[in-house]
């Protein structure tokens, strides 16, 4: 199928140019050290790698990269919130995932062949995000193989959440997608119930389940009316998660 003329449109907004800014906040380089991709780095080569980085800022609805993009680096969230989407022949864009502050994204593309990103990428809000040449990270996987080990970790636990996702998302009706959409978002210590917020406008939170806006709306309404949730904007109280789970079984 052809691409409509607003399929294309959205494939030609124009990408974020990169300022020329260093990280400097000692707090956030903590946040990077932290993350699975750089805790076991010296502290030195996470400083030199830091160096060869750039962060850029986002506006709203801002696009950072295109699908087919040559992919040169990966990106570290410093703050903000980004979506990751790609586009149907149709030219509606398909909601893959968001991305919150000390989360990495495209860091696939250090082993990808060709190396280009397979979606694209825009702030939900004002973000910062820092842009690592996965040439220089790769340089360093290369001399140390135990961050490679590292690397291979975080490539794994990755692969397990997307499995978990393609089973919601192939095997578990609408209203099973949401409520474990749902239960997701609860810390894993929490059993008695608490309190979530969306990380996607309703929306595009339907988007990534794969239905109609209509269907969440309708879905989340069934949900409050049996008490199950209540529902401030894009605040949602959990009352009690063991209902919840035994409904999505």
């Amino acid at each position: 199928m052809v691409m409509t003329q607003a399929a294309v449109s959205r494939t030609k907004k124009p990408v974020l140019v990169a300022v020329n800014n260093s990280i400097n906040s000692e707090q956030r380089m903590q946040a990077l050290r932290a993350h699975t991709l750089f805790r076991c780095m010296q502290p030195d080569d996470v400083d030199a790698l830091i160096q060869q980085s750039r962060r850029i800022r986002l506006g709203h609805h801002q696009l950072l990269y295109r699908q087919g993009m040559p992919a040169h680096h990966f990106f570290f969230v410093i703050s903000g919130r980004l979506r990751l989407y790609r586009l149907d022949s149709s030219g509606v864009d398909r909601t893959l995932d968001s991305i919150a502050p000390g989360d990495c994204f495209a860091e696939t593309m250090i082993y990808a062949d060709p190396a280009e990103y397979a979606c694209f990428a825009e702030a939900l809000k004002s973000s910062e995000v820092l842009m690592i040449p996965v040439a220089a990270y790769k340089a360093l996987l290369d001399a140390k193989p135990i961050y490679a080990q590292a690397a291979l970790r975080h490539f794994a636990m990755r692969a397990v959440t997307r499995f978990h996702d393609l089973e919601i998302m192939t095997v578990q009706s609408a209203k099973e997608r949401l409520i474990r959409y749902l239960l997701d978002l609860l810390p894993e210590d929490v059993s008695t119930g608490g309190e979530v917020e969306l990380p996607l406008p309703k929306c595009l939170v339907a988007s990534r389940l794969a239905m109609q806006p209509e269907t969440f709306s309708r879905i989340l309404a069934e949900l409050k009316a049996s008490g199950l949730v209540r529902v401030n904007r894009s605040r949602l109280f959990i009352a009690d998660p063991q209902r919840l789970i035994e409904i999505s079984h």
